[in-house]
């Protein structure tokens, strides 16, 4: 039986799939689901798993020497959750990923991912799509800390999340902004206190 959400993903996800492209990933997929509050990966994991969100809103973030959680990013429905660690340094994971609303993704093995590509190389174009955009992603948000104000930082993140704004604490957009929630707060005002554009 087809599992038409999990084909949808897929296709949000890869790059030229076909629909027998999309059957054989399926096939090496497992549904999970999380409460609010679990991880789906923890420090120090080692185990090479990619989540693929079906539903739902994860955060990944690290715990500092003074026992503080910083967020460093959220995924949400469509998107990959993974420690790039574990999958490309084999090394543990240095962070956490957890859920922030009950949450149901497709869960794979990468060594399963890499055994697959070795049997149909074409899924490789699409293996390298997905890590070259996770790369795309970490370099821009290092360049954005270097030239962006965090008004222009704020306003990309609102642009690229519109669905999620609202889902994200404060705290925790404001972790992944680099600014505090005080901060946060006068961009907002500052914004909103705008004249319309014409």
């Amino acid at each position: 039986m087809i599992d038409f959400d999990q084909i949808k993903i897929l296709y949000q996800l890869g790059r030229n799939l076909t629909l027998a492209d999309a059957r054989i990933l399926m096939n090496a997929s497992q549904p999970k689901s999380y409460a609010v509050g679990d991880h789906l990966i923890k420090e120090g994991a080692v185990k090479k798993e990619v989540f693929f969100i079906k539903k739902g809103l994860v955060r990944g973030y690290r715990v500092n020497d003074k026992g503080i959680e910083i967020t460093g990013l959220v995924r949400r429905e469509y998107q990959i959750v993974v420690s790039v660690n574990v999958i490309l340094f084999d090394q543990p994971s240095e962070s956490y990923y957890q859920a922030l609303e009950p949450t149901e993704v497709f869960c794979m093995d990468y060594d399963t991912i890499q055994n697959i590509v070795a049997k149909y190389p074409k899924l490789e174009a699409n293996r390298r799509f997905i890590l070259l955009n996770l790369i795309k992603e970490l370099s821009y948000r290092v360049l954005s800390v270097v030239f962006k104000s965090p008004e222009e930082r704020y306003l990309d993140f609102v642009k690229k999340n519109p669905n999620i704004i609202n889902r994200v604490h404060d705290k925790y957009i404001a972790n992944i902004l680099g600014i505090t929630p005080v901060s946060l707060s006068r961009i907002r005002k500052r914004i909103a206190s705008k004249p319309p554009k014409k």
